[in-house]
């Protein structure tokens, strides 16, 4: 008995120490802004998906894509180096956007382009990372006015990351 109490001990402490990790999600819903702030330089936050957050433009990976507006109307960018977005479709309400991301499980997409834009809501999109990582997003909501004699830019959009390169997506 005296022999087998600190093998339990040390096997309990091993447990407790152990940690799962936290898997990073692969959908979600988000809301960024075209807010900028100031350190050594100018920033905004952004989302990355590979990383299922909002970050700063100085972040080392910086995210995937910003929202801005030019006065008209809102747009998407990335900073990769190539042509990242398409538009899958315009739709009439929420429900039947929603209905066409949820049914989304693969896309071909033959023509990419530099820019989402114009952002609305109602839209499905599919984005292309750097490095061959695709996402659909599905806008939920928009914002765009005038803040402070600034064009400010809001958007909340519904997404699904697929981090294993392919253009296919789980179905709901």
């Amino acid at each position: 008995m005296r022999s087998i109490l600190p093998i339990l001990l040390i096997v309990s402490l091993c447990m407790i120490s152990c940690k799962k990790k936290d898997e990073i999600p692969v959908s979600g819903v988000v809301t960024i802004d075209n807010t900028t702030g100031l350190s050594m330089t100018y920033f905004v936050y952004g989302f990355l998906f590979s990383g299922a957050e909002i970050v700063s433009t100085l972040n080392d990976p910086p995210p995937d894509i910003t929202v801005d507006s030019d006065g008209a109307a809102l747009f998407f960018q990335t900073n990769n180096l190539k042509d990242s977005f398409y538009i899958y479709g315009e739709y009439e309400n929420a429900g039947s956007a929603e209905e066409a991301f949820n049914n989304l499980t693969t896309v071909s997409v033959s023509q990419w382009t530099g820019l989402a834009y114009p952002v609305e809501p109602d839209q499905v999109w599919i984005y292309r990372s750097g490095s061959e990582h695709y996402a659909k997003i599905r806008i939920v909501s928009i914002v765009s006015e005038d803040r402070d004699n600034h064009d400010y830019a809001e958007c909340t959009f519904e997404w699904v990351y697929q981090p294993d390169g392919s253009l296919t997506f789980p179905g709901k």
